[in-house]
């Protein structure tokens, strides 16, 4: 295949060894002691495509952070690439947040532009590459040696810049998206925060203050004061019962897998591996699809639009608000709630309470949360038709949300198609087909 493709690019273009055209930083052999404070330390679970998310890495201390940049200190531009494990991924360094370099990663640093330098090397033909190249039976591993000697296509300048300017602009939009993203989920979680547990509203009532950026009918809904439970002071009136009293647990299953009538239809099955990130929060893609004759052969069912799935077993407290109406395996539940609850305050009320079903797990060999575990659980309620005003204020943010992702998967498989047919010389930037294939 590498032949062909080097064979098969226009006259013009080159073809170059990557360490001609970028130079590239081992990281140290050794983990170190990480803290809760310091620079970010960027690993192999961290290293996963499109741009560097540093929100979430360990952090180290100033000592240890000063030790592992003492070769070469990361920056805006470069990429990351993993070698052991989930090998060949590569993640580009939009920031200027400094960060060093976990065990198993390197740094690629270009000399030509960035932004095309990772487009290619998150490509089929580079994945085939590197695919050639691992070695190890157990722990898969591909050397610095052979990173160094990756195959880069190199088209003249204008026309590398404008695959760059393209490609980029995609990824720009959909990162955008995602930083969007993140925003309306935090907001939407921030009133959660302060409805349902903090009591803020009520709180504001206890002080002869008004409850801050709400209207007064649902101002109304908060009562003035607050009273003792089992689980502290809570608003009066409010409940405290077993998180199973207030929710509808759903079923999954799995068609026969050899049984190929059941597989590939236009119905999406879950599994936690489809889970988003916790600032996703829907779930409108999965990896597989089943029939309509699957579902009639198994214990699967069509889950609605709105239904909160948890992961039970194994990885057990993944969440995913379904956006689309789809199926899901054995190892989830899927969550509504009863008696008048709202499907939004039942999914942040099952996200408020994973860290205590977490710990209810059972299991000899995977951790598992069964239906007694929502029985175990006592939570706080308020009534109903407080439920249905949260919902409703933060339908417009979930709503916002559910459209970014649908936008930028349709501009993940735009970029996906474009990407080998530009990397080839297949397509020219300046195309009218191409053109006409972005204005749509």
């Amino acid at each position: 295949m590498a032949a062909e493709f080097g064979q098969s690019l226009p006259e013009s273009w080159k073809i170059r060894r990557l360490d001609e055209v970028a130079t590239i930083i081992d990281s140290l052999h050794k983990t170190p002691t990480y803290s809760e404070m310091g620079g970010a330390m960027v690993r192999v679970t961290d290293v996963q495509g499109g741009f560097l998310d540093l929100t979430k890495t360990l952090r180290v201390t100033e000592e240890i952070f000063q030790e592992f940049t003492r070769r070469h200190a990361p920056k805006r531009g470069d990429i990351v690439f993993s070698r052991v494990g989930s090998y060949g991924n590569t993640s580009y360094a939009n920031t200027g947040t400094p960060f060093c370099l976990g065990q198993n990663t390197a740094l690629i640093s270009p000399r030509i532009n960035g932004r095309f330098l990772h487009q290619f090397l998150q490509s089929a033909e580079a994945r085939w590459q590197i695919e050639q190249m691992v070695v190890g039976s157990t722990q898969k591993t591909i050397s610095l040696k052979s990173i160094s000697a990756l195959q880069i296509p190199i088209p003249p300048p204008q026309e590398l810049e404008a695959i760059a300017a393209m490609l980029g602009a995609l990824d720009d939009k959909i990162e955008l998206n995602r930083r969007m993203n993140a925003t309306l989920e935090a907001m939407a979680r921030a009133l959660f925060q302060s409805w349902f547990v903090d009591f803020d509203p009520v709180r504001a009532k206890l002080d002869d203050r008004k409850p801050v950026g709400m209207d007064e009918a649902t101002a109304a809904l908060f009562p003035e004061h607050l009273e003792d439970s089992p689980l502290g002071h809570i608003p009066k009136g409010w409940e405290v019962c077993s998180l199973a009293d207030k929710i509808e647990l759903l079923g999954g299953g799995t068609p026969k897998t050899s049984e190929p009538s059941y597989w590939d239809g236009n119905i999406p099955w879950y599994s936690v591996k489809d889970a988003p990130s916790e600032t996703d929060v829907w779930v409108i893609h999965t990896e597989k699809h089943i029939t309509k004759e699957g579902i009639a052969n198994s214990a699967a069912q069509i889950l609605a639009k709105g239904t909160t799935i948890i992961s039970a077993r194994g990885t057990v407290g993944k969440l995913a608000l379904i956006g689309t109406p789809m199926a899901m395996n054995q190892s989830c539940y899927g969550v509504r709630g009863t008696k008048g609850y709202g499907d939004f305050f039942t999914y942040f009320a099952l996200r408020q309470a994973t860290a205590d079903l977490q710990q209810r797990t059972h299991g000899t060999v995977f951790d598992t949360i069964t239906r007694q575990t929502f029985e175990t659980l006592d939570c706080i309620f308020p009534p109903a038709n407080l439920t249905v005003a949260f919902d409703r204020t933060v339908a417009p943010l979930l709503a916002q949300l559910h459209a970014n992702l649908h936008q930028s998967h349709t501009l993940a498989t735009l970029r996906d198609t474009l990407l080998p047919k530009l990397l080839s010389g297949e397509l020219r930037v300046a195309d009218s087909i191409t053109n006409s294939i972005i204005q749509n």
